[in-house]
C-alpha cells in the first residue's frame, strides 16, 4: 500500500491541459527501473482501461483515444512518471490510476480525479 502516489488531478475546462505525476518513493530503484509504468482510467459506470504505458527503455503505447493528446514519459533516476493531458475533453473525465507492472503482477496507486467541465 502507498508504494505508487498520484497527483496532479482536478477540474479543467475542455481544450485545458494537465499534468499527472506519480512517484514511488518507497520503492526500491532497481525494481521501479524493471516496471512497465503506467496510466489507466475508469470513468462512471466503465471498466479500467488503459491510458498509455512505457517500459524502461521502450517506446510509449497509447490508447486510441488518447493519441496526439497525452505524453507519458518517466524518469527512472527519479521513480516518477508523468501524464501530459492536453486538449482535454467531457469524455477525459475519470479517475487516473498509476500503475506498475512486472509482467506478473501489478501495483495500483489509489487514483486522481479529473473532471473536464465548462
Amino acid at each position: 500500500q502507498g508504494q505508487l502516489r498520484e497527483s496532479g488531478g482536478g477540474l479543467v475546462q475542455p481544450g485545458g491541459s494537465l499534468r499527472l505525476s506519480c512517484q514511488a518513493p518507497r520503492m526500491i530503484t532497481s525494481v521501479f527501473n524493471g516496471y512497465t509504468m503506467g496510466w489507466y482510467r475508469q470513468m462512471p459506470g466503465k471498466e479500467r482501461e488503459l491510458v498509455a504505458n512505457i517500459a524502461r527503455t521502450g517506446s510509449p503505447n497509447y490508447g486510441n483515444s488518447v493519441k496526439g493528446r497525452f505524453t507519458i514519459s518517466r524518469d527512472n533516476s527519479r521513480k516518477m512518471v508523468w501524464l501530459q493531458m492536453r486538449d482535454l475533453k467531457p469524455e477525459d473525465t475519470a479517475v487516473y490510476y498509476c500503475s506498475a507492472d512486472s509482467g506478473r503482477s501489478s501495483i495500483w496507486g489509489e487514483g486522481t480525479l479529473v473532471t473536464v467541465s465548462a
